[in-house]
C-alpha cells in the first residue's frame, strides 16, 4: 500500500487540485460528514478550505463555518448546526470548533472546552492564536508570543509580509516548512502541558490544531503503489 503524499512533495510547483492522483485507494467504506466552525471568519476557514479541495468528495463532506463568535457563543452555535442535522439522514459524524484564547477570562475559554466536549464535539484550540500553529511549521516554540510577534515571524519564514487573511497560507506552509514537524512539535507543547496539568487557559503556547489536521490528513488520496 502507498504511503501519503508527503505535504512537502504537495508544496512543490503551487500544488494543486488537479495534480491528485486520479486512482483513489484504500478510504473507510463509510462517508465522512465533518462540521468545522471556526471563530474567525477568513484566517481558520481559508485554511481549511485548501484541505477541504484536497479531500476526495466521494468519501469525505468537509463543511467550514466562519462564525464571527468567541468561546461559548461559537460553542452554542456549533451545538445548533450540529442539532439541526441530527433530524436529518445525514447528521454530522464529527464537528470541531475552532478558536483562540486571545484576550478572554481564562474561565470563559476553559469552560467553551468542557462544554464542546460536553456536547459531543471536539476541539482544535490555541493559545494565544492560530497563527502559533502556522509557526510550528518552521520552528519549535515554547514560549509565549503575542500575535504581533508572530506576524513578524512568520514574515521572516515567508520572504514576505504576512497577511492574516490569505488564502494561499496552506500551500506556503506546504512549500516552505514541513507540516509533519508542526505534528509533532504541537504534539510536545500539549502533551507537555498535559503531564503538568496545566489547564487550556494556562498553556501558552499550545495548540491542539494539530489534531484536527491529522484527522483530515486520514483523507487525503494516496500515492500510486
Amino acid at each position: 500500500m502507498g504511503k501519503p503524499i508527503k505535504l512537502s512533495d504537495r508544496g512543490k510547483q503551487w500544488y494543486r487540485k488537479e495534480n491528485i492522483p486520479s486512482r483513489i485507494r484504500a478510504y473507510k467504506a463509510v462517508r465522512q460528514r465533518i462540521l468545522i466552525v471556526c471563530e474567525g471568519t477568513k484566517t481558520e476557514p481559508n485554511y481549511f478550505d485548501s484541505i477541504r479541495k484536497l479531500l476526495p468528495p466521494n468519501i469525505v463532506s468537509l463543511q467550514i463555518e466562519g462564525i464571527g463568535a468567541n468561546t461559548l457563543s461559537l460553542v452554542e452555535r456549533a451545538r445548533d448546526l450540529k442539532d439541526s442535522r441530527i433530524a436529518t439522514d445525514y447528521p454530522f459524524d464529527q464537528v470541531w470548533v475552532v478558536f483562540d484564547h486571545d484576550s478572554f477570562p481564562p474561565d470563559a475559554f476553559d469552560n467553551a472546552i468542557t462544554s464542546a466536549v460536553a456536547e459531543g464535539m471536539q476541539c482544535a484550540w490555541s493559545n494565544e492564536a492560530f497563527e502559533l500553529w502556522y509557526v510550528l511549521h518552521f520552528e519549535y516554540r515554547d514560549t509565549a508570543t503575542s500575535r504581533e510577534d508572530f506576524g513578524r515571524i512568520l514574515s521572516r519564514y515567508l520572504n514576505e509580509p504576512y497577511l492574516k487573511n490569505s488564502s494561499e497560507m496552506y500551500w506556503k506552509l506546504s512549500r516552505l516548512g514541513n507540516q509533519q514537524q508542526a505534528i509533532a512539535r504541537a504534539r510536545k507543547l500539549d502533551e507537555d502541558f498535559k503531564i503538568r496539568q496545566i489547564p487550556p487557559s494556562g498553556a501558552n503556547p499550545c495548540t491542539t490544531v494539530y489534531q484536527l489536521v491529522e484527522e483530515l490528513n486520514r483523507y487525503l488520496p494516496l500515492e500510486s503503489e
